[in-house]
């Protein structure tokens, strides 16, 4: 029996099927009356979401994203744990952590009251998980998708020390284009600017975009919003347990670098803006303690 037939034997739902890629990966594959979804095994990433009220998707994928064992996917929902951008001290360690590129188990598939379908899944710990990582934790990411997502990103810590983590869900938004939407929330709001070598900045009114963007805002839980007057829709993102929004736009010159974006022009559809916990916001976990990082989109005409 392969592994997707085992899942579905135990966890099928109506609107929920998983399926076995060709490239090796499995995925639960949701089509309900409220959305449309794609979760990838590894990494536990949402890779797509529609609303059925939405012409297109609002969680975007590369039309050139790789799907390969151990390969993180461009676009989606990555999970990025127990560090967020480059290790501290090791250099050689996957930027964002492991997360995203190991393999989870689903632990729980249920139908909710409403018509949503919500997956929990467990991190799977490895070999190299323990050697990146050598603490005692638990990871645990519920998704509950209809016609608003909800993300709940849950660490426990089972040792006897505390443990401190940086952690964000790097979302990448579909946009009508990069130059004609703006996110607004974060005014007054010190961030790192990582385009200018780190340096420390307050943000002004809403943020636009003209080149590339790749910004830390510090010490806010504030609810964000996407405008975008092409699609002719605004996104919601009210986040919980985080203090840290990362924006990026990786714009032309290192979107053709990157090579994964997708073609004609592909980077200017897409919009990251992360709800997570980084730099001066790392979070410290005392033993038998559990943070939890939740965010919930949704998408409204303008």
């Amino acid at each position: 029996m392969t592994a997707a037939a085992q899942l579905n034997a135990r966890h099928a739902l109506p609107g929920l099927l998983f399926r076995d890629d060709p490239s090796g990966l499995v995925f639960a594959e949701i089509d309900s009356p409220q959305a449309m979804a794609s979760i990838c095994l590894q990494g536990a990433h949402l890779v797509t979401w529609r609303p059925k009220d939405q012409a297109e998707p609002v969680v975007w994928v590369s039309a050139a994203a790789r799907f390969a064992p151990g390969k993180s996917i461009r676009g989606g929902v990555p999970v990025c744990w127990p560090w967020f951008g480059p290790h501290e001290r090791e250099p050689g360690f996957p930027a964002h952590g492991f997360a995203r590129t190991v393999p989870w188990q689903v632990t729980r598939a249920e139908a909710l009251e409403g018509g949503a379908i919500r997956l929990t899944f467990v991190l799977l710990q490895n070999e190299q998980t323990r050697a990146q990582f050598p603490h005692a934790c638990r990871l645990e990411l519920s998704l509950s998708v209809g016609s608003v997502l909800r993300a709940e990103l849950t660490t426990t810590n089972l040792d006897t020390a505390p443990v401190t983590i940086g952690e964000a869900l790097h979302t990448y938004f579909q946009v009508g284009d990069i130059g004609a939407v703006e996110v607004s929330g974060l005014a007054g709001c010190t961030y790192v600017d990582k385009v200018e070598g780190g340096a420390r900045k307050r943000q002004e009114g809403a943020i636009r975009f003209a080149g590339e963007t790749d910004r830390v805002y510090l010490d806010t839980e504030a609810t964000c919003i996407i405008t975008d007057p092409l699609l002719k829709r605004r996104i919601l993102i009210d986040k919980t347990g985080s203090s840290s929004t990362i924006v990026w736009t990786p714009w032309q010159e290192k979107a053709e670098k990157m090579g994964d974006l997708g073609p004609n022009a592909g980077w200017r559809r897409m919009l990251c803006v992360e709800s997570g916990n980084a730099l001066d916001n790392v979070v410290h976990i005392a033993p038998w303690q559990v943070h939890t990082l939740g965010v919930v989109y949704r998408a409204e005409a303008l």
